[in-house]
């Protein structure tokens, strides 16, 4: 399958969970391009500009952003998301490549990046729905605290939220819907905008772009093998959800 074929599939895939809910707003695809040649995440790049999609692409390595940044910004509009963790002695390499950081766990990191930083940057507040210690995130009674802390920064802008569920297609989404009300109830006084709230994937088991879910994804695939045919990730339910009022 061609990188446009898989793009189209994944769309198609979107289209119709979207349908199924009743969803009448937008919902984004984001790719996961983990361990790509620069070549391939331009190729990438330009398929999402040619299907007319939101050319938008997610690193899970600071390490990796830099090595295609240059490659991926040969595609006019074309956005670099940090997925992964951050840590502290790669901030300032990651703010030179991306465009956004979607994994903000925490308040001392919140001040750290806006330390650094010169300009506006949209952040997501990662939490951990499931409480695993296996994953990444913020608790959810730690998000309230967060989301005063990226408000009162100078630079950081909130964004949204990604969520981290169980690893189940049911009980993750069963996780997630108390964390999506608190979300909700603690942004719509105070944060300006269109937040979104981003379910992250968890071993195959794909989000459903339901309500509250802003853009979603599903790693389970990233590029199919031989390496010669690769195949997108889908970072399916990235769906736009108005929290904001």
């Amino acid at each position: 399958m061609s990188i446009p074929e898989a793009i189209a599939a994944a769309r198609d895939r979107i289209d119709r969970a979207t349908s199924a809910c009743g969803r009448t707003d937008s919902v984004h695809l984001e790719l996961a391009v983990k361990t790509r040649t620069p070549e391939e995440c331009r190729a990438a790049a330009a398929a999402l500009r040619e299907a007319g999609l939101p050319i938008l692409l997610g690193h899970n390595r600071v390490q990796e952003a830099r090595a295609t940044a240059e490659a991926i910004r040969e595609v006019p509009g074309a956005r670099i998301h940090l997925i992964g963790p951050l840590q502290s002695n790669k901030i300032n390499h990651a703010l030179a490549c991306v465009d956004a950081i979607e994994s903000l766990d925490s308040s001392a990191l919140a001040s750290k990046i806006d330390a650094r930083a010169t300009g506006t940057l949209p952040v997501f507040v990662e939490v951990n729905v499931s409480g695993e210690a296996t994953k990444h995130g913020c608790a959810p009674s730690d998000v309230a605290a967060l989301i005063d802390a990226v408000e009162a920064s100078a630079h950081l802008q909130l964004a949204g939220f990604m969520t981290v569920g169980l690893n189940s297609p049911v009980e993750g989404r069963r996780a997630r819907g108390p964390t999506q009300q608190r979300a909700a109830s603690g942004t719509r006084p105070r944060a300006p905008g269109h937040q979104r709230v981003r379910p992250g994937a968890v071993n195959g088991h794909e989000p459903r772009p339901g309500v509250g879910h802003s853009r979603g994804r599903d790693d389970r695939a990233p590029w199919e093998l031989p390496f010669s045919a690769p195949a997108v990730s889908e970072r399916t339910a990235r769906s736009r959800e108005h929290i904001a009022d």
